[in-house]
């Protein structure tokens, strides 16, 4: 009788695939680009892909490139189509070769995630060198302040930079970073951090075997800014000095918009307040820049369309080259797709959801504040910071409104060097814990009781509010930066995150070992945190409050570097739900501290008064001869204007205190960093 039936199933099964109707899913149409092979070096190729579906599911697409002789590498990762006249089309895929000349392959998947269905095409793209003799060739970008330098090919083994300077004027020159030779192709640099509407001498520098070997010298004038580009104003209030760091010469500022201000580019200067480079995407979002790599890269969060059209806000993690160029990029919707895969329960989309959404029910929402990369071995990984929601019963966190709760929280995603996710951390998960401390409770709340309206400043992208949900989420964590420990204190594990949560008032440690930790909290530091305060200095309030930007400096070796905005200090005494209570009015603090993981303390080295208070935003940096640099970002200069201090600092031996040696007033900012150059930016 078992063996009839399951004869009977096999056929059943069998006649059922026989008389079902073909199923064809997707099929590309075209991809095609805007400007016919062959091109230039730095020609702009717009790339457009159309598909169809035999299902009504959304689809989308991913673009791959591969270098001449290369393998496909993820450029712009799955984001969905426009649908139209029964077909979907591609968002623009805006393509800027700069690397060297030579057959490209791009390709194109096309894909509907409900039904798995996909399909591929790809097509090669020659491009020109820009080189047709034994001269370089520099030529202008996008960006009048960026060029392209491009020098005939060097020998394999090799290494080549640039060099360059203003025409005029003794002023020592700048230089990029080394590229390994290419003995076939040339090679290609793009130059950065120049005056506007000036004429520069630049050659090339090739190491052999030791020996340095100079190129012919060729010139380049830079082009003015745009006059639709909003160039902020800038103030010096302290010039910088003899006591100043003056090796770190350039200050790169993230301007921000809050409270109705302007929205300015995110610009570089000197230290006489000079631009020297903008970046410039929109001028009516704006744009996150999270971290200056080293490859003359940066890391950016930006608005744009994904795969839930409810909002457009943080939506988008891309890297940028110095003339704006998107180099890679990723969205909050295939991420959340690669959380499902991960196992992840809080990380989906926040569209799957019937309104009300039921309790426990949990989606990410947006890419939020910070984003940084670094390398294990010799595999480089990118971490982001994404904020995700959760519904809670009635009550939850002394909601009184009688309805479930929206409760706002972090996830750390960690993304593979083809920015695939392959490792989170989930603030909510409740089998935190093991051999390190407990996941916050959900019963601790935030520090001053913050909370988040539908497109409140400060809380964009929230997306589970609505109807049947209490008014109000509770902003429970507010994480607003994220650093890569690759070696601590206590001689155990080490590649671990520690990271900032404004709104609990700590900085805390979490066990990712390099992908293999047990995502345990292994230290929280703060008024109610694991790690006590030796206070020498007879601090009233030694913490930090409502902090921003972590981080280990020395790459790793320390100190600690915290902007203290000081939000539950400067409140009223008697509003914080903390152990520790506000002492009043006060300015936000620079702050420094050495970490003893083995004592579970830290000592003070600055608590710097800086001013002014901020109330939001904020950045800290140890500079390279000792002195401290911070942002104060958020000041009230009058009834309807925020301006931001960037604020150079001499610690003063035996005391927690120093000297202001250089200080520059100019627009609101988010973050803000000193470097020698472009090509050099901070570690940490």
């Amino acid at each position: 009788m078992e063996t009839q039936r399951k004869s009977l199933w096999l056929w059943s099964g069998l006649l059922a695939a026989v008389c079902a109707p073909a199923y064809a899913g997707v099929t590309l149409v075209s991809l095609s680009p805007s400007h016919v092979s062959p091109q230039p070096l730095g020609t702009s190729v717009t790339w457009t892909a159309t598909a169809t579906d035999t299902a009504t599911n959304q689809v989308t697409f991913q673009f791959n490139v591969a270098l001449p002789g290369g393998t496909l590498a993820m450029v712009k990762d799955f984001n969905v189509g426009t649908y139209s006249a029964g077909a979907w089309t591609s968002q623009p895929f805006v393509w800027v070769p700069t690397a060297y000349e030579g057959g490209y392959r791009i390709q194109v998947v096309a894909k509907d995630f409900t039904s798995g269905s996909s399909q591929a095409k790809t097509v090669e793209f020659t491009v020109t060198s820009l080189v047709t003799g034994s001269t370089p060739v520099v030529t202008a970008t996008a960006n009048p302040l960026v060029a392209l330098f491009s020098a005939p090919a060097c020998a394999a083994g090799s290494h080549m930079r640039v060099a360059f300077k203003p025409q005029s004027g003794s002023s020592p020159p700048t230089t990029t970073g080394y590229s390994a030779c290419h003995s076939t192709a040339s090679m290609n640099f793009e130059i950065a951090g120049m005056y506007p509407s000036t004429t520069y001498s630049m050659l090339s520098q090739t190491v052999t075997n030791g020996k340095t070997t100079n190129g012919p010298t060729v010139t380049f004038t830079t082009g003015a800014i745009p006059t639709s580009v909003s160039i902020p104003s800038f103030t010096i209030e302290t010039p910088a000095g003899s006591s100043a760091d003056t090796a770190e010469s350039m200050l790169l500022v993230n301007t921000t918009q809050l409270g109705g201000q302007p929205l300015y580019a995110n610009v570089a200067t000197d230290l006489s307040a000079k631009v020297m480079w903008y970046y410039f995407p929109s001028s009516t979002e704006g744009v996150t820049i999270t971290r200056p790599l080293a490859n003359a890269t940066m890391l950016t969060i930006q608005y744009g369309p994904a795969w839930n059209t409810a909002t457009s806000n943080q939506q988008l993690l891309r890297q940028i080259d110095l003339a704006g160029n998107i180099v890679k990029e990723t969205n909050t919707g295939v991420v959340q797709q690669e959380l499902l895969t991960l196992g992840a329960v809080d990380g989906g989309p926040c569209n799957a959801f019937s309104s009300p959404p039921p309790i426990g029910a949990a989606c990410l929402d947006t890419f939020s504040h910070d984003a940084i990369q670094y390398t294990i071995g010799t595999t480089q990984y990118t971490a982001v910071l994404c904020d995700i929601e959760k519904i809670f019963p009635p009550g939850t966190q002394g909601d009184t409104s009688g309805l479930p709760v929206d409760v706002r929280g972090t996830m750390i995603v960690v993304l593979n060097a083809n920015w695939q996710a392959v490792w989170f951390w989930d603030n909510f998960d409740p089998d935190g814990g093991g051999n390190g401390y407990p996941l916050l409770p959900i019963t601790k709340r935030a520090a001053l009781n913050e909370t988040c309206g539908t497109n409140e400043q400060g809380c964009e992208g929230i997306q589970l509010l609505g109807p049947g949900v209490a008014p109000l989420a509770r902003d429970w964590i507010h994480c607003n930066s994220i650093y890569y420990w690759p070696t601590d204190t206590s001689g155990g594990a080490s590649g671990d995150f520690v990271w900032s949560s404004r709104n609990q008032d700590l900085v805390m440690k979490v066990d990712y070992d390099n992908g293999t930790g047990g995502k345990d909290l292994l230290w929280t530091m703060g008024p109610c945190g694991i790690l006590t305060f030796n206070n020498i200095y007879n601090d009233p309030w030694p913490w930090f409050s409502g902090q921003h930007d972590a981080g280990i400096q020395n790459n790793g070796a320390g100190p600690l570097t915290v902007f203290d905005d000081g939000n539950t200090r400067v409140s009223a005494p008697g509003t914080s739900t903390q152990c520790m209570q506000g002492v009043g009015a006060g300015d936000s603090r620079g702050i420094a501290l050495t970490i003893d993981e083995t004592n579970q303390s830290v000592t003070p080295l600055l608590s710097q008064d800086l001013g002014n208070y901020s109330p939001a935003n904020g950045s800290a940096q140890l500079l390279s001869n000792g002195n401290y640099f911070y942002l104060n970002p958020v000041v009230l200069l009058n009834l309807s204007t925020d301006v931001s201090y960037s604020i150079e600092i001499l610690p003063t031996a035996g005391t927690d205190t120093g000297t202001p040696v250089f200080d520059v007033q100019g627009p609101e900012a988010y973050r803000a960093w000193r470097m020698p150059s472009l090509y050099a930016p901070p570690i940490t």
